[in-house]
């Protein structure tokens, strides 16, 4: 890892904090202090906190978190309704670190039509532009096409989870060597973050692709760091919630072989990262 190096997506969690009613899970306890155990293994000491789906829009565990960590090595991503939340509350939230909304559309199953996402986009963006925060989605690659054609009205930078959730065909698909243009939805991928409002996550290979070599997330991400390398960061995804368990040295491996090779690993893992949190 370079010096400096940031983990751009993680979450804590504990059993002390309430669930919504329609929790896909129930968490473990992987707090703060768990957190940085694990940093420690893959030689990171600056986080964002992500705030996760089974929370809602209640970010205490989060927060709390953040008031450990401070603003110097802390960054958080939160979750919040738009019309309900004030901006003395946002503004206390921005001393903390926080510097992102979340808006999980993809493990939550939320149906929309491209009015019904361009309405929903609006109205995030609308609250945080005034504080200069970070629009975060997870969303189908299959979806992005609707958010290229919405992103350049919203005025806000925008970061996309997850390698942009891509439908890979199985791994004893003949599809292999897969060309990540024939996967509906790259092409815009690759034109937002050639935008330069947009980034992009490295992170949770393992919940899109099946093969441990990884030839689907490697051909994308070969393609991203060639097409736009400014706009990539790193994330560990930790503690990977429903893949207990999970090693994720092997992908960590694998990002810095392919920054390396690119010649982009400190901007993947530090210098984007800190012009993306500010």
């Amino acid at each position: 890892m370079p010096a400096g190096a940031w983990d751009c997506h993680m979450h804590v969690t504990s059993p002390e904090y309430p669930l919504v009613a329609n929790a896909a899970y129930v968490p473990s306890l992987h707090n703060f202090q768990h957190a940085m155990k694990f940093e420690s293994t893959i030689g990171i000491s600056k986080i964002v906190l992500v705030q996760p789906s089974i929370y809602g829009d209640d970010n205490s565990c989060l927060l709390d978190a953040l008031k450990e960590i401070g603003p110097a090595n802390g960054r958080g991503v939160v979750g919040i309704d738009p019309n309900a939340v004030d901006m003395s509350t946002l503004q206390a939230w921005h001393k903390l670190g926080v510097r992102g909304v979340r808006l999980n559309l993809k493990s939550t199953n939320v149906q929309f039509t491209e009015e019904s996402l361009n309405d929903l986009l609006k109205s995030y963006a609308d609250v945080i532009r005034p504080l200069g925060w970070v629009l975060e989605l997870y969303i189908g690659m299959e979806s992005i096409p609707i958010l290229e054609r919405a992103a350049g009205s919203l005025g806000v930078r925008i970061v996309i989870a997850h390698c942009g959730a891509p439908k890979l065909p199985s791994v004893d698909d003949k599809a292999y060597p897969l060309d990540p243009y024939k996967l509906y939805g790259f092409r815009s991928l690759v034109n937002l973050l050639q935008d330069g409002n947009t980034w992009i996550k490295f992170s949770a290979a393992y919940r899109f692709d099946p093969d441990p070599e990884m030839r689907g997330i490697e051909v994308i991400a070969r393609e991203l760091l060639k097409k736009a390398g400014n706009r990539v960061v790193f994330a560990s995804d930790w503690p990977h919630t429903r893949f207990d368990g999970l090693d994720v040295r092997p992908f960590v491996e694998r990002c810095i072989e392919w920054t390396d090779a690119a010649a982009l690993t400190e901007e993947v893992f530090s210098l984007n990262a800190q012009e993306l949190w500010k």
